[in-house]
């Protein structure tokens, strides 16, 4: 149950592997488990979104309060598009890669269906980038672990 709770945080819009990651390692997996968790359900939805936003992007909009929402986050996205416009798919991966709020494979890959990218493409891209989203997140859940069991040992054990 543990590792579905882990896959269905990290596979959330609004958590992605920030909260994935730092959940398996709460519960006790390994390094390299939270980490697989993580990045596995993190890439669970994008190949649905990247084929099927643009149909959901139709029923969205034919429906007024999922329409307001669904505008709302394609403005707030389209105004994240200036580092895949300079660096195309790498500043895709770049974008992804960073584990910020607004940041990460969701946004991904609602910035390459409103550029119009090559689904398969932007899919590898993306995957590089939460691959390294993925490292970032272990090393700072690792590091912080390492602080707190410095000031109160045993914590991390």
């Amino acid at each position: 149950m543990d590792l579905l709770n882990v896959i269905v945080v990290s596979a959330l819009p609004f958590s992605e592997l920030r909260g994935g990651i730092p959940l398996a390692v709460y519960y006790g997996f390994s390094i390299a488990e939270a980490y697989a968790a993580g990045v596995v359900g993190n890439l669970l939805p994008i190949p649905f979104l990247l084929l099927f936003l643009e149909q959901l992007r139709n029923f969205a909009l034919r429906l007024r309060w999922i329409s307001t929402v669904y505008l709302f986050f394609e403005r707030r996205t389209e105004k994240r598009r200036e580092i895949i416009d300079r660096y195309g798919y790498f500043g895709l991966l770049l974008f992804v890669a960073i584990p910020l709020p607004v940041t990460g494979a969701w946004t991904g890959s609602l910035i390459s269906f409103l550029l119009k990218l090559n689904p398969l493409r932007a899919f590898l891209f993306i995957t590089a980038g939460v691959l390294v989203a993925g490292v970032i997140v272990m090393a700072t859940v690792m590091g912080l672990i390492s602080i707190a069991s410095f000031i109160k040992p045993g914590i991390g054990t």
